[in-house]
């Protein structure tokens, strides 16, 4: 990867975490914007292409999805949704 190609992916990375704390519902907002600030710098751009789509979903589905309320449709069935269902909001004191 080049120097402007990483200079874009951690632009795109930077917009998505912004994205992931304003969203709207609160709830929401807590939930991506920690696992957003806690994943994003590993995603590839596959990863990242993924969780951009998530994000352009309204927030009472996408809540829905991750807390398993509801099945996510098969768009979104993908490792980034997995590694979302089974993320742990909590403070850690690493």
């Amino acid at each position: 990867m080049n120097a402007t190609s990483e200079e874009d992916i951690e632009v795109r990375r930077k917009r998505l975490r912004f994205r992931s704390w304003h969203r709207g519902l609160k709830e929401t907002d807590l939930l991506l914007g920690t696992f957003a600030d806690r994943h994003l710098s590993q995603f590839d751009e596959a990863e990242l292409d993924a969780y951009e789509a998530l994000l352009e979903e309204n927030d009472p589905d996408v809540f829905a999805w991750v807390t398993g309320k509801e099945a996510p449709p098969s768009r979104h069935d993908t490792a980034v949704m997995k590694l979302l269902q089974n993320f742990k909001f909590a403070e850690t004191n690493d």
